[in-house]
């Protein structure tokens, strides 16, 4: 019996059709091809909502010297001092090649706030996301240096000096939007970021469009017009950044307009059209525990070490510590006590 690629090898004619789907059969697959897809399966495994890879080569200064040079970072100074590695991974991995950038979706509902509370950012409600992904990047890292002899990684969230976000618009897992945030056409902006930088050669993907479009409806509902151009925010202007890295005294530019939020801010997310109809996150790390989302306020005001720590410890709120969350709950609950003296005078006003 002769097989069709016997009668090949006897001479017998092939059709045109037939000689161009052999020669697809029989190209092969590059070895940077067969990594990437390999390391996006591991991603995927151990959990990952989306991988996409960007090759080192395509770093160019995207203005974030020109972020720097303005002052946007306020007094988030180990920014500066490693500036020159946030625009150069190649000197944080010297022969790094290739850039695994990972998404992890936190969103949940927030639950119900019952009166005289505060609100944290969704982000922190649960386990502090570098302890809960730092260990399957790891593991991803570790599964990318067998893929070659000799191979290098460096694993990073936010805490190393990569800057996740740019790469993650490299990599193909979302657009940056006018928020500066990562928008996964899926999940939205409530994702975190993981970096994976390695020596080893992958193939890459390709850039998202931008879908944001004409709309600048986060630039509009920023309380403080912290986003003070598209993909621009000026921290010294923002909630998030004064309610949680500022350690001294929040101006009343930004203290009058905080509401209700102890711990980090949400309003240009919430505000996003790519983020009304949310996927909750499978991971339970990030799942609210008691009392995080929505703090009592006099417990913020008045509560000890003890109950802070028993309250929040593990999550991301303890990056405030006591003194910067009793500073904020103390300003929430003077603005709301102006709020109703306001009220009240409107409403001896109209009645006289």
């Amino acid at each position: 019996m002769i097989s069709d690629s016997d009668s090949d090898s006897l001479g017998a004619p092939a059709s045109p059709g037939h000689a161009e789907a052999e020669g697809r059969r029989r190209m092969p697959v590059s070895s940077t091809t067969v990594h990437a897809q390999a390391i996006k399966a591991r991603a995927a495994e151990l959990g990952f909502d989306a991988c996409g890879i960007a090759l080192v080569s395509t770093e160019v200064d995207d203005g974030f010297d020109a972020w720097l040079d303005a002052g946007f970072h306020a007094d988030m100074n180990w920014i500066t001092r490693t500036r020159d590695l946030r625009q150069q991974v190649g000197l944080k991995l010297p022969g790094a090649q290739s850039v695994v950038v990972v998404a992890r979706n936190y969103w949940s509902p927030r639950p119900e706030a019952p009166p005289g509370t505060g609100q944290v950012s969704c982000y922190a409600w649960g386990r502090d996301y570098h302890r809960a992904l730092i260990k399957p990047l790891r593991q991803l890292a570790g599964f990318l240096d067998g893929l070659e002899p000799g191979a290098q990684s460096y694993a990073s969230i936010d805490s190393g000096p990569v800057r996740e976000r740019t790469w993650a618009a490299r990599a193909g897992i979302g657009w940056v939007g006018k928020h500066s945030l990562i928008i996964h056409p899926e999940l939205g902006s409530w994702i975190f970021l993981g970096t994976v930088l390695s020596t080893v050669a992958l193939a890459p993907d390709s850039p998202m469009k931008n879908g944001c479009g004409e709309c600048r409806t986060c630039m509009d509902a920023c309380p403080t017009g912290a986003i003070v151009a598209p993909r621009t925010v000026d921290s010294r202007q923002c909630i998030a950044y004064h309610s949680i890295e500022n350690k001294g005294d929040i101006p009343d530019a930004v203290g009058d307009r905080m509401n209700s939020q102890v711990f980090g801010c949400d309003i240009c997310q919430q505000a996003c059209p790519w983020n009304r109809t949310p996927h909750v996150t499978d991971c339970a790390d990030f799942l609210p525990r008691p009392n995080v989302a929505n703090p009592p306020l006099d417990k913020l005001l008045d509560g000890d070490t003890a109950w802070f720590e028993a309250t929040f410890n593990g999550t991301p709120v303890r990056r405030a510590g006591l003194e910067g969350t009793r500073r904020n709950a103390a300003i929430v609950k003077a603005g709301r006590m102006d709020n109703a003296a306001g009220r009240g005078y409107e409403q001896t006003a109209v009645s006289e």
